[in-house]
């Protein structure tokens, strides 16, 4: 059995207002002529899917032309998709009973039976080799919100560990999902588990991932992950790496998403699999379609004669001139700093999107420095702004609440 791993397509992501459609389409396109070399038998795609979850209608198109077309080229391929935090798990299950006659999967809620049970077997995708055959099944779990696990007993598991609710009632669903799949599966056949969720150990990026709900506190253990699960492909995290073993990994994202990201091997994961074992694990570089480059922080003589430096070809059409982040540390404000960029930059074929100006903070360490709102994120902000009104932190309930609460602001947004 051969599997593509990929995660976090952001579809529809506008970068500091502008868009990408180019360079997301430019991935698609690589992206199933290497599922044709390959001669792929299963693509998972581990969630964030889109950047919003209100996204436009020529994100949707990509989608859409995207699996109609390896559908073409692959009759025989299983595509399984989740939902991520980015996106909205009704929207990725509407046009479920359409997709499933393109071999497509789009799982996007957990459901609970009347018994409190995980309604697991709509989690259980099986993959079908080129005979068609079953030869593996993919536990398909989308991301799990707190209103989704917590609540009426849901989260009541003496097996789960600490005292937060949220976690244990995500270790809750995992661990049915893996007794589901075992008494469903053939000893020749392989378990391969897909989540969208932070585990501990893992790093996260500088800036683009989304600090809400799922972080630091609750990440879950990859101890979730039972040895007889041949691979748990992941998504959430935009930098590609493994959690303690092989057969653990994140794919990240195709695309860097922030300049934080632009030094990242951005990739899709390659599996083979062997009757019941992982056999092979190999990462597939992804070209870039657009350069991005990231200059400084340095002062402002030594950042001209870098944007003086920078490689670029007028020859390229506009949808491909490199994005640029400018970085300038100055003594004091200097008024006509961006028209000294700009003439630097006239006739080059470079798109300046950000400019960042650094000027010295008396009295505040480079770490209080560098403390704003966007590092923050809307939960550590809630809970500092809690402490230093009422001299003590929110309480699990409160939080909880402010995650629902949150959880359906981000449900109501639009696309930019």
């Amino acid at each position: 059995m051969k599997l593509i791993h990929t995660s976090d397509w952001h579809l529809g992501q506008t970068f500091h207002g502008q868009e990408r459609h180019a360079e997301h389409h430019a991935f698609l396109t690589w992206l199933l002529d290497t599922l044709v070399e390959r001669q792929a038998d299963a693509l998972l795609v581990a969630g964030d899917i889109f950047d919003v979850v209100n996204p436009s209608l020529r994100a949707q198109e990509l989608l859409y032309d995207f699996i109609v077309g390896a559908h073409e080229r692959l009759p025989n391929l299983d595509m399984v998709l989740i939902a991520g935090n980015h996106d909205s798990g009704n929207r990725i299950e509407l046009p479920a009973p359409l997709m499933r006659r393109l071999r497509t999967h789009a799982l996007g809620r957990v459901r609970w039976l009347d018994d409190g049970r995980l309604d697991a077997e709509r989690l259980l995708v099986p993959l079908t080799d080129a005979t068609g055959e079953p030869r593996a099944w993919c536990l398909a779990l989308p991301f799990l919100r707190p209103a989704e696990v917590t609540g009426n007993g849901l989260a009541a598991d003496p097996a789960a560990e600490g005292g937060n609710d949220y976690v244990a009632g995500i270790e809750r669903v995992h661990r049915q999902l893996i007794e589901a799949a075992r008494a469903r599966r053939r000893p020749d056949q392989a378990l391969v588990a897909m989540s969208h969720a932070h585990l501990h150990g893992a790093a996260v990026s500088e800036a683009s991932e989304r600090p809400i709900v799922i972080g630091g506190e609750e990440s879950l253990s990859a101890t979730l992950f039972p040895a007889e699960i041949a691979y748990v492909a992941l998504g959430h995290l935009h930098r590609p790496q493994r959690v303690g073993e092989a057969r653990i990994r994140y794919s990240g994202s195709p695309l860097p998403l922030d300049f934080s990201e632009v030094g990242y091997p951005h990739q899709v994961v390659a599996v083979t699999l062997a009757g019941a074992e992982l056999a092979d694990v190999e990462s597939l570089p992804i070209p870039r379609p657009v350069a991005m480059y990231r200059v400084g922080p340095a002062p402002l003589e030594a950042v001209l004669a870098e944007l003086e430096a920078l490689p670029q070809d007028p020859a390229l059409p506009r949808e491909q001139w490199p994005w640029l982040e400018v970085r300038v540390e100055l003594e004091a404000p200097l008024p006509d700093l961006r028209a000294r960029i700009d003439t630097t930059l006239e006739g080059k074929a470079l798109r300046l999107l950000r400019l960042e100006r650094r000027l010295p903070r008396g009295g505040e360490t480079p770490t209080a420095a560098r403390a704003d709102l966007a590092s923050l994120g809307p939960r550590k902000l809630f809970q500092h702004t809690w402490v230093r009104h009422w001299d003590a932190p929110p309480s699990e309930a409160v939080m909880a609440d402010f995650d629902r609460l949150l959880q359906d602001v981000l449900d109501e947004e639009e696309p930019s």
